[in-house]
């Protein structure tokens, strides 16, 4: 746990974040305490870009006088940075709508037992085949109505690959190319993927890969359709499909794309930066490992960036080569 002293103000608590971000160390592991007089700590290199929109947010949630603000606003803004640039579109999101009740100087609320915004989901369970094969799989998931996702996507995108594949790769959901086309990784985190594979030697075409969540979660916003992050009752609810793929296939290896597979995988106290790379046995594989999500090498603010959040889903791939 890191606790971070810093003077009551926006600068302060910027010039910090800057510092925890560069570290890579998440919200969870981050205690704030106002201190009067506390030196600011300098501007760490490489700040990623995030949108003017949360900037001016952050400067209003700053103003107020709540201690908790401190960790709200690092919250979303490490969200902004690892998950989506546009998570702030996401009026639902619990973290989005704590910011803006900061930022509007609303008291703070209760959080519920369970988010009254979430519809209700029945799960995938029903509609899950049992003793099926991975073909019966994917031809029962086109019909899977377990959760409110299946209502806007174009179709669920089954896993693909291999029946007796040794490494099965899981990410967080389909992207829109994924969605239009019915298969996983096929869009430009696909196009990362495929190199990284290929620089350490591991064959596509014998990998299953897959997704924690089959349906494509957006908003639509204008002709584009943005990205959401699933919430965990959308993981809970498409939990019974991965089950099913990942107890059939039994893989030698199994890969966590991402810190929401990571989470699907190995629970919800999993830290993917702190915790990636290394083995880990779980009830599907005795070689369970976790990496970097293709999507966040392309959300590097620059080149440098990018590159060296490449080389961290590589030299983690190369594990899973040497060990297949």
């Amino acid at each position: 746990m890191h606790t971070v002293e810093i003077q009551p103000t926006f600068e302060a608590w910027q010039a910090a974040a800057r510092a925890l971000l560069h570290q890579g160390i998440p919200p969870a592991e981050v205690t704030w305490r106002e201190v009067a007089g506390a030196p600011t700590p300098p501007t760490a290199p490489g700040m990623a870009r995030v949108p003017r929109q949360f900037l001016d947010l952050a400067r209003q949630a700053a103003a107020a006088s709540e201690p908790g603000r401190w960790h709200a606003l690092y919250t979303v803004l490490f969200r902004l940075v690892h998950e989506s640039r546009e998570l702030l579109a996401n009026a639902r999101d619990p973290d989005v709508r704590r910011l803006a009740a900061l930022a509007a100087g609303e008291p703070r609320e209760a959080p519920p037992a369970e988010p009254t915004f979430e519809p209700p989901t029945t799960g995938a369970e029903s509609f899950v085949p049992p003793g099926a094969t991975l073909d019966e799989l994917r031809a029962a998931g086109a019909r899977c109505q377990g959760c409110e996702l299946h209502r806007h996507a174009t179709r669920m995108v089954f896993g693909r690959g291999p029946a007796d594949a040794r490494i099965v790769l899981v990410g967080e959901q389909p992207g829109d190319r994924e969605d239009l086309e019915g298969a996983p990784f096929v869009g430009p985190a696909g196009e990362v993927l495929d190199r990284a594979l290929a620089e350490v030697g591991i064959d596509r075409q014998r990998v299953y890969v897959t997704n924690a969540v089959k349906h494509f979660s957006f908003v639509q916003r204008g002709k584009r359709r943005i990205h959401q992050t699933p919430r965990a009752s959308e993981l809970a609810a498409c939990r019974p499909w991965l089950e099913a793929e990942l107890e059939l296939i039994r893989p030698a290896i199994l890969g966590a794309l991402g810190a929401t597979a990571a989470r699907a995988i190995f629970g919800p106290g999993f830290r993917l930066l702190r915790q990636r790379g290394q083995f880990i046995a779980t009830r599907w594989s005795p070689r369970t490992i976790a990496t970097l999500h293709p999507s966040a090498v392309l959300r590097g603010q620059d080149d440098a960036e990018q590159a060296r959040l490449y080389a961290m889903l590589r030299d983690d791939l190369r594990l899973v080569a040497a060990a297949q």
